[in-house]
């Protein structure tokens, strides 16, 4: 069966009667393990392609993380940022794009995925990106401001050093959660229809909040990969990331309900995907 299209081509174009945000679905607290299930099932379908991603996302990390040590200072945070708000973008969407192909029955192609990722959708992702890094340059901010909290004395008390460090993670914690609502559900959206950086980000907002729980289990399942990532040196990153990047995909379609939106003129998802 294919998926039911309501917006023809030729009202691509018309937007004054758009919603303000797509709508979302009620989801249960064990959506997550089978978005990771069907995550994995397109990684059996496309190993090779998936894990080219992984092995490029974990060469990325790794080589950001040697200039980091051997330069030091600012060139560690300015290395990270500036991996995770250009570069991550585009290799999400080249995930998504593998998942794309497989459930409109077309073989996963390296070629599509990559003029998906870098060049259709580009303008869409650089506004994206620069709505993280500005949020990311607040939360730099932030945390500069924290440092007034640091205990001054040689050998500090613990309750000192423990609310500091408590100060840090409240921080830290109130940004990160503010840069997983807006960005849980945005770039696949943006994969899918033909919709702006703002709405994607109101839709991906507005889905998390209507879903606080099940969205704070994917929110842990994604830290915890991202962990085991890191503490296997990378290794570990290039099997688990891309399935997280598959399975986001799954997310989307499973909460967002996008068919108010027009889809793209061109790319993957231009077209209906099958569904069973």
């Amino acid at each position: 069966m294919v998926e039911a299209d309501t917006n023809s081509p030729a009202n691509n174009n018309n937007t004054d009667n758009l919603p303000f945000l797509a709508p979302c679905r009620k989801l249960r607290p064990g959506d997550p393990l089978r978005w990771l299930a069907e995550g994995y099932a397109d990684m059996k379908m496309a190993p090779r392609q998936s894990l080219l991603y992984g092995a490029v996302m974990a060469a990325i990390c790794l080589i950001l993380g040697l200039l980091g040590s051997y330069w030091g200072g600012f060139v560690i945070p300015l290395a990270i940022m500036g991996g995770i708000v250009f570069l991550a973008p585009v290799l999400c969407l080249g995930l998504y794009a593998i998942s794309a192909q497989l459930e409109r029955k077309q073989p996963a192609m390296l070629g599509r995925t990559f003029r998906e990722a870098a060049k259709r959708r580009l303008s869409t992702e650089l506004v994206f990106a620069l709505i993280l890094l500005v949020v990311f340059l607040i939360w730099a901010r932030a945390f500069s401001m924290v440092q007034v909290f640091m205990p001054m004395d040689a050998q500090p008390e613990w309750q000192d050093v423990a609310g500091y460090h408590a100060v840090m993670l409240v921080v830290g914690g109130f940004f990160a959660s503010i840069t997983f609502a807006f960005s849980a559900f945005s770039l696949p959206m943006i994969m899918h229809r033909n919709v702006d950086a703002v709405t994607a980000a109101i839709t991906s907002i507005n889905a998390v909040l209507r879903n606080k729980l099940v969205m704070a289990i994917w929110a842990l399942i994604i830290l915890l990969f991202v962990v085991i990532g890191i503490a296997t040196f990378f290794v570990g990153a290039i099997f688990l990331w891309p399935l997280l990047g598959l399975a986001t995909w799954h997310a989307y379609l499973d909460t967002i309900d996008a068919s108010e939106f027009p889809r793209h003129n061109e790319g993957i998802t231009s077209v209906p995907r099958f569904l069973d």
